[in-house]
This record gives structure tokens, C-alpha cells and sequence, in this order.
């Protein structure tokens, strides 16, 4: 029954108690005595407490709405208003329902083709610095070769230095291509390029060790691609942020999923750097690795973590943001299960693009 004819219905059956009271034998005597004021009285909040009854349960539908638009995030998918209540506003709350059902596609759409072009331009500008940047720098180191062979013996110190500085700067410009886009996971593949991963990170007082499953289901192209930079952004924010000197990057294959987990021994929840580091969306961004395990109401999320909620729901994926299972350090979680991982048909390369809605 609707909320209208609730009330409707109630307030009805007081006003024709009412007038049967009126039409029948009951009389009020004037000045009214001391027993029929009492009996109107009980009569009157009666009326009134079945009115706040009636009100209260149909409004609560409303109130739990509230609640549930209070807490929407449209990049932790799943969570929906129960549909109860009063015929209108079941039908609110199933609008409402329909609607984050819209936005949400709509929301994983637009990432889906901003991250595309993210992946295009990171390939682009990965090519030029590798191949006229680095084409450059390594022209100029041949020429220093050339110059600190026929220089004075006092010059070539610091054409020796100069050739230093020139190598280590070609050695930063691959670096950041193979960073912007790791030529290992599009020539060999996930796994190598975990291992990869998990090496270049090993520096600076952070060890990382890798437990990465040897035989993969076919993935597609877009599913690896996730996988890497997801692994990619826990790490970054581990040596940046969390002042760990050990972290694990483990992908494991399960029998309906593969879930991919990076584990360190940092900071944790509730520890923050500072806010310079905030807004590097690191393991200072509110509790935990850039608000790991925040609600709703906690501080927003920097971009990293941002980004990486976006390329889960590009596949479908579970990402899960915690502390580790003693407590201490934190932990990133993916999950992506197999039927949703979109498996490569095997007459179709990894590397073609019908095969990957990121380009690889």
C-alpha cells in the first residue's frame, strides 16, 4: 500500500470514529467532566501515535536513501540503496538505483577512452624520448669519446665528467620510457614484466621480492596492462611514501581469478608524511596507501589511488585497500576473475588492438 493511502486511511478511520461518536449516544457534558476529557484525551493521542507510526515506517525507506546517497562512490561499484517501503518510494529508491546503474557505465565508459588516450600519449611520448632524445644523447656521448681522445691530459677530467653526466642522462631518459611504456610487457609479456617491475624497485633501501605464478591464462591486452600499472602505482607509492624497506609483489592464478597483491612493512594506516605528500596521492593520502581503506567520509583519494579504482573497474576487478594481516604495513589488493578478464581467443595476438581496449 502506497504512503498516501496510509495516512489517508488512518486519518479516515479516526474521523468516521468520530462521527459515529457524534451520531450515537455518547454525549460531552458542558463544562466537560474530568472522565470525558480522559477518554477524549486517550482517543486524541491515539490518532496521533498511529499517525507518527504510520509516518516512521513509511519514511525510513527515505531516510535509509539518505543515508546511501551520503555514502555513493561511483568508483566502489556494487553498493545500492535496498528497494523497501511504501510503493513510492520503492520506486524512488529504484530510480535512484537506475540511475548510479547509468552513471556508473557511463563513468566507466569515459575512463575507458581517457585512459586510452593516457596510454597512446604515454607510448608517444615514450617513442620520442627513446628515439630522438636518447638517439641525441648517446650522438653526443660518441662525440665526447671522440673529443676526450685528443684533448690535454689536464681536460680530460672533465670531459670524463662530462661523459658521466651525459650517460647517466641517457640512462634516465630509458628509464622514464620504459616507465611511460614498458617495452617488456609488450615484447615478453606479464609476467617478465613483474619481475622487471619488482627489480627496478629493488633500490634505495627497499627490497622487493616477487612471487609471481609462472603459467598465466591468456589475458587480454587491457587486463595485462591493469594488472602492470596497478602493481606499478602500489610500488611507487611504497618507495615513496611509506618509508618500508621490504615489500612483496606476489600475482597468484586461482581457480576462478588472478589476483595480484603488494605488500609492504611501512607506515600503515593512520600514518601520514605530511601534506606536500598528500597531494602525491602516496601512503600519506588519508589512512593508509592514498586513503587504503577510507570511507566515504574520510579525506578524498589522490589521483594514484584514484586512477588505479578507475583501470579496476575497467575489467571488473575487485581492488581491495588495507592494512596487512598483522596489522601492521599496507596492503593492495586486486582480484579480476577469469570469466570478467575477458580471455584472449587464440586466434587473436595479445597485441592486437581488438584484443585490448588500452592499447598496448
Amino acid at each position: 500500500m502506497s504512503l498516501f493511502w496510509r495516512i489517508f486511511s488512518l486519518n479516515s478511520l479516526g474521523l468516521v470514529l468520530a462521527a459515529a461518536l457524534l451520531l450515537g449516544p455518547v454525549t460531552v457534558s458542558t463544562p466537560v467532566r474530568s472522565g470525558e476529557a480522559l477518554v477524549i484525551g486517550a482517543g486524541l493521542l491515539a490518532l496521533l501515535v498511529a499517525n507518527a507510526l504510520v509516518l516512521r515506517v513509511g519514511l525510513a525507506p527515505l531516510k535509509r536513501l539518505g543515508r546511501s546517497m551520503d555514502t555513493a562512490d561511483l568508483l566502489r561499484p556494487g553498493s545500492r540503496a535496498v528497494v523497501a517501503g511504501p510503493a513510492e518510494a520503492a520506486g524512488l529508491i529504484t530510480t535512484y538505483n537506475t540511475m548510479l546503474d547509468r552513471l556508473a557505465a557511463e563513468r566507466a565508459g569515459s575512463a575507458a577512452r581517457a585512459l586510452s588516450a593516457q596510454e597512446r600519449e604515454r607510448h608517444r611520448i615514450a617513442r620520442e624520448l627513446h628515439d630522438e632524445v636518447g638517439q641525441t644523447l648517446t650522438a653526443v656521448l660518441l662525440q665526447l669519446k671522440r673529443v676526450a681522445d685528443r684533448v690535454p691530459g689536464e681536460l680530460r677530467e672533465e670531459v670524463g665528467q662530462a661523459q658521466e653526466a651525459t650517460r647517466a642522462g641517457l640512462d634516465e631518459i630509458r628509464r622514464i620510457a620504459r616507465r611511460l611504456r614498458p617495452g617488456v610487457l609488450d615484447e615478453l609479456g606479464l609476467v617478465s614484466a613483474l619481475r622487471a617491475l619488482a627489480a627496478e624497485f629493488t633500490a634505495h633501501g627497499l627490497t622487493v621480492r616477487h612471487d609471481i605464478a609462472g603459467e598465466m591464462p591468456r589475458l587480454t591486452g587491457e587486463t595485462e596492462l591493469v594488472l602492470y600499472r596497478v602493481a606499478q602505482e602500489a610500488l611507487t607509492n611504497t618507495a615513496r611514501h611509506s618509508g618500508a624497506d621490504r615489500a612483496e609483489l606476489r600475482l597468484a592464478v586461482l581457480p576462478d581469478a588472478v589476483e595480484l597483491t603488494v605488500r609492504d612493512n611501512g607506515r600503515g594506516i593512520g600514518h601520514r608524511p605530511g601534506r606536500g605528500a598528500r597531494r602525491d596521492a602516496g601512503h600519506g593520502e588519508g589512512p593508509g596507501i592514498g586513503g587504503r581503506g577510507a570511507g566515504p567520509g574520510d579525506r578524498a583519494e589522490g589521483t594514484g589511488i584514484a586512477g588505479m579504482r578507475e583501470r579496476a573497474l575497467l575489467v571488473g576487478a575487485e581492488l581491495a585497500l588495507g592494512p596487512g594481516p598483522d596489522g601492521h604495513g599496507t596492503d593492495v589488493g586486486l582480484r579480476i576473475a577469469l570469466r570478467r578478464a575477458g580471455l584472449a581467443s587464440v586466434g587473436a595476438p595479445e597485441d592486437h588492438p581488438a584484443a585490448a581496449g588500452v592499447p598496448r
